[in-house]
């Protein structure tokens, strides 16, 4: 028996772009906290960058379930929402997935950016799409 995916395959174009995220956390007091992101979708999964010194990590360690939402910048009539948890979060001292996006969303960079220490990649496995 085969699951059906979580992204609508028409809309896979959206997490295939260097499109923003917008990026849905909790707050501790219940409210939500939206920042666009840079990402990178597998097919599978949504990896963001972060620090360990933001308030969306805290969040993030306090509550792991986000939503993210793409809207189409040629037809704003056309996003995807999806929403999941964090699956893991992994160490990323040398700043090498910051550098890897940056070069995804046409900003390259000649170092590691200067809070590469305290750098983490999110994971994100969606289980719900909302589409348009």
């Amino acid at each position: 028996m085969t699951s059906e995916p979580v992204v609508p395959g028409d809309l896979r174009d959206l997490l295939e772009r260097p499109l923003f995220g917008h990026l849905a956390t909790v707050r501790p007091d219940g409210t939500p906290q939206v920042n666009p992101m840079w990402f990178r979708w597998d097919g599978e999964r949504l990896y963001f960058t972060h620090t360990t010194a933001r308030r969306k990590y805290r969040n993030l360690q306090a509550n792991p379930n986000v939503a993210m939402s793409l809207v189409d910048p040629e037809n704003p009539y056309r996003y995807l929402e999806l929403r999941g948890a964090v699956e893991r979060i992994e160490p990323d001292p040398t700043g090498a997935f910051y550098v890897q996006l940056a070069e995804r969303y046409g900003r390259p960079m000649d170092a590691p950016p200067p809070d590469a220490p305290d750098r983490v990649i999110i994971v994100v496995r969606p289980t719900r799409a909302t589409r348009h």
